[in-house]
């Protein structure tokens, strides 16, 4: 069985997404092509056999803008809990296959872009250069006026990594984890349901990479990441570039057709 899983998916493509500019605070709505590429994103990766297997998930973040809840809406996972910004709407329609809770919270919103919210990077430089600002602007180094800096962004995405670990991954390893529901230690996989920057900032905290250095991560919009452990050990966390659940399915499909 693997190692604990967290599963970071940027929510699905915006108009501001498509023109590159910086959404913070701003609620857009999921363009039909972005809600059109999550739910083909959901029936791809999501199932028993597929790469997030929803009985195994113990928790999920979602943060407070509505296109990341619209985007973990039509993964369709089949969640046990009712959505906490829509209690009306019943779960499951395809049955129930997860249990795990749903919490919004603000430790995943998108990194505060303050003064420069809604702008390019194209449209920064040029309003920099207005300012008698150096041009060369990054946000991983300078951050942004009116909004957070890299260390502002360290300081909360540490304290969720911590906290994470300690609730849902340390003594999962080995014959502590669970899978499936089986062996009664229950589910121990983590999703993330957020915005471009921050899902790669969390990426490069969670392998202790400095953001002033620059991550150098690409998450596209409706984009999924996972990040695991190396050596079965809560200390040495890492990134996981490819998984083999693809030639899990195959090889379930073969013996089913034998």
């Amino acid at each position: 069985m693997p190692d604990p899983r967290v599963f970071i998916i940027r929510h699905g493509e915006t108009e501001w997404s498509l023109n590159g500019r910086h959404t913070g605070t701003t609620e857009l709505p999921l363009t039909a092509n972005g809600e059109s590429r999550i739910r083909a994103t959901g029936k791809a990766l999501v199932g028993s056999d597929r790469l997030i297997v929803p009985g195994n998930l113990a928790h999920i973040y979602v943060s407070p803008r509505r296109r990341a809840q619209r985007t973990l809406e039509l993964l369709d996972l089949g969640c046990r809990e009712r959505y906490p910004w829509n209690p009306d709407v019943p779960p499951a329609e395809n049955g129930v296959r997860c249990a795990a809770r749903i919490v919004i919270t603000e430790a995943v919103r998108e990194w505060d872009y303050g003064d420069y919210e809604g702008l390019t990077s194209a449209r920064i430089r040029e309003l920099r250069a207005e300012q008698g600002l150096p041009t060369d602007w990054d946000i991983w180094r300078d951050g942004c006026p009116g909004g957070e800096s890299p260390e502002d962004v360290t300081r909360r995405l540490d304290a969720l990594i911590a906290d994470l670990r300690a609730k849902f991954h340390e003594g999962r390893f080995g014959k502590g984890a669970g899978w499936k529901g089986e062996d009664g230690s229950g589910p121990n996989d983590v999703l993330i349901v957020a915005h471009g920057h921050i899902l790669r900032a969390f990426a490069a905290r969670w392998v202790g990479k400095e953001l002033r250095d620059n991550p150098s991560l690409i998450l596209e919009a409706g984009g999924v990441g996972t990040l695991s452990y190396e050596h079965h050990s809560v200390e040495e966390p890492a990134i996981l570039l490819g998984g083999a659940f693809v030639v899990d399915v195959v090889e379930k499909e073969e013996a089913r057709k034998a």
